[in-house]
C-alpha cells in the first residue's frame, strides 16, 4: 500500500494529485498529495503556496489566518450544480448536472490557478468584513430599493456560524457589478416577492459584493464562476457543507424550484441533527434536573445535619449547665452541712432545767416544736446558732417572739437574753427567710 500514494484517495482527490503534479513538475506522488492535504485538498492554494516557495515568496500558511474565510466541505457527491440554462431535478437530470458539475469545476479550478499565477496581485483587502458587507447592502437598496429578502448584517463568518447553530440554510449571494443583465434579473428575481418570502422563510440570507475583500474571499472560497452566483451551505456530518451552487439568471420560479429540490435533498439530514441535538439537550435537562434534585436533597440533608448539630449542642449546652447548677447546688448543701457541723461546736451547753437563771424556749421551726434551754446571760446569737445546727433549719431565717411580735437580731455586739427582753419561758417562731 505504500508504494502506491494515490492508491487509497477518491477520484476527485486522486485527479487533484495528478493536476498537481501537471502544474508543479513535481514528479514524487506522494509529495504531491502531502502537500494537497495540507492545503485541505484546495488545489489553487496548495498550488499557489507550492510556486511561493519556488520562487522564495512566503508560504501562503504564513498569512493571517484571519484575511481567510471560514472553511467549508465543498463535496461533489453532496453538491447539486445548476447552471443558467439548468432545471435540476432527480433521475437523468441529477446525473447529467453531477457530469457537468464534475467538468466545470475542473475548468474553472484550471483557469483560476492560471489566474493567479500569471495575473498581478490586485486583491481588495478587508480591514472590517462587518463594513463591507454593511456598504453592499446600503449601495444595494440605494440602487434597487428595499424590496429584497432580508440580509444577514454580518461577516461571512457570523453567518456560518449562526446558520449552523441555529440548524438552519445559509444561502450566499455574490453580486458583482460587471455581470451582464444583474440589474435586470435582481429587479425581476430577487425582488419578487414569491422569492423574498421562500428565502426568508427557509434561509438565512448573505450577501456581499465582489469588490470588496469579504466578498473577493468568499467568492475564491466557494469558486463563484458565472455571476449572479448563489450558493446554499447547511450543516451535514457536523461541517457546514456546500449542497447547492446556482449560476445565472434563473427566473422567480426556476430560483424557487432550484431551492426546493437542494432543500429537500438535505432536509432529512438536518431534521436528524435537528433531534439528535434535541436528544441532547434533553439529555442535558434531564441530567441537570437530577443534579439539582441531588444538591437540593444534599442541601436538605446539609440542613437536617446542621438542625441536628445545632440541637445536639443545645442539648449538651443546657445538660452541662443543668449539672453545673446540679454541681453547685450539690456543693452548697456540703458547705451547709460543714458549716451546721461547725456550729454544734460553738453552742453553749444546755443549762439543768432546775437551774435557776435557766431560760426554756419552745421553737417552732416548720411542722414541729423544739425545746432547748439556755442561761439568761447566754446570747441572742447562741439561740440563732443552736437553729442553725439543727439538720432542717433553714439557712437563712429570722427569729420572732410570739406576743408581742417582736424580731431578735443576732449583732455582732452582745445581746444576752434578758437584755432581749425575754423571760423565763418564752415560745419563739422561726421564719425561713431562702423562700
Amino acid at each position: 500500500m505504500a508504494d502506491n500514494p494515490i492508491g487509497e484517495l477518491t477520484t476527485e482527490q486522486t485527479e487533484k494529485v495528478l493536476q498537481f503534479q501537471d502544474l508543479t513538475g513535481i514528479e514524487d506522488l506522494s509529495i504531491c498529495r502531502d502537500v494537497l492535504q495540507r492545503h485541505d485538498w484546495n488545489l489553487e492554494s496548495a498550488v499557489q503556496d507550492q510556486l511561493n516557495l519556488d520562487e522564495g515568496r512566503p508560504s501562503m500558511f504564513a498569512m493571517d489566518a484571519r484575511s481567510r474565510p471560514p472553511t467549508v466541505v465543498d463535496d461533489t457527491t453532496t453538491r447539486i450544480y445548476f447552471n443558467s440554462s439548468g432545471s435540476g431535478g432527480s433521475g437523468g437530470g441529477g446525473f447529467l448536472s453531477f457530469v457537468y458539475s464534475m467538468c466545470y469545476n475542473l475548468v474553472t479550478s484550471i483557469f483560476q490557478i492560471f489566474l493567479a499565477i500569471f495575473r498581478p496581485n490586485v486583491r481588495p483587502v478587508s480591514a472590517n468584513p462587518v463594513e463591507d458587507v454593511m456598504n453592499f447592502i446600503r449601495s444595494y437598496q440605494d440602487k434597487y430599493g428595499n424590496n429584497h429578502p432580508v440580509f444577514y448584517q454580518g461577516s461571512y463568518s457570523q453567518a456560518l456560524s449562526d446558520a449552523k447553530q441555529e440548524l438552519r440554510f445559509l444561502l450566499v449571494y455574490l453580486h458583482k457589478d460587471e455581470s451582464q443583465d444583474v440589474d435586470q434579473w435582481i429587479r425581476n428575481t430577487l425582488a419578487s416577492d414569491e422569492v423574498i418570502r421562500y428565502i426568508n422563510t427557509n434561509t438565512l440570507f448573505w450577501a456581499c459584493n465582489t469588490r470588496s475583500g469579504e466578498g473577493y474571499k468568499v467568492s475564491e472560497a466557494l469558486k463563484a464562476g458565472t455571476y449572479p452566483f448563489l450558493s446554499l451551505i447547511v450543516l451535514r456530518d457536523n461541517k457546514m457543507t456546500i449542497v447547492g451552487r446556482m449560476e445565472g439568471q434563473p427566473s422567480p420560479a426556476e430560483l424557487i424550484a432550484r431551492m426546493k429540490t437542494i432543500i429537500e435533498n438535505n432536509e432529512i439530514s438536518l431534521i436528524q441533527t435537528r433531534q439528535d441535538r434535541a436528544e441532547r439537550s434533553l439529555t442535558q435537562s434531564i441530567r441537570q434536573q437530577q443534579d439539582e434534585a441531588y444538591e437540593e436533597s444534599l442541601r436538605a440533608d446539609q440542613e437536617k445535619d446542621r438542625k441536628r448539630q445545632e440541637e445536639k449542642r443545645a442539648q449538651e449546652e443546657k445538660e452541662a449547665l443543668l449539672k453545673a447548677e446540679i454541681d453547685a447546688y450539690e456543693m452548697e448543701l456540703e458547705r451547709i452541712r460543714i458549716e451546721k457541723e461547725r456550729t454544734i461546736d460553738i453552742v453553749p451547753v444546755e443549762p439543768e432545767s432546775t437551774h435557776p437563771k435557766a431560760c426554756h424556749l419552745q421553737i417552732k421551726l416548720g411542722e414541729r416544736t423544739l425545746k432547748r434551754r439556755f442561761l439568761m446571760s447566754h446570747t441572742v446569737k447562741d439561740v440563732y446558732h443552736w437553729i442553725f445546727s439543727q439538720p432542717d433549719s433553714p439557712t437563712k431565717f429570722e427569729i420572732t417572739t410570739s406576743y408581742p411580735r417582736r424580731i431578735l437580731y443576732p449583732t455582732n455586739d452582745i445581746v444576752e437574753l434578758q437584755k432581749a427582753g425575754l423571760t423565763q419561758r418564752e415560745v419563739l417562731h422561726v421564719t425561713d427567710l431562702d423562700d
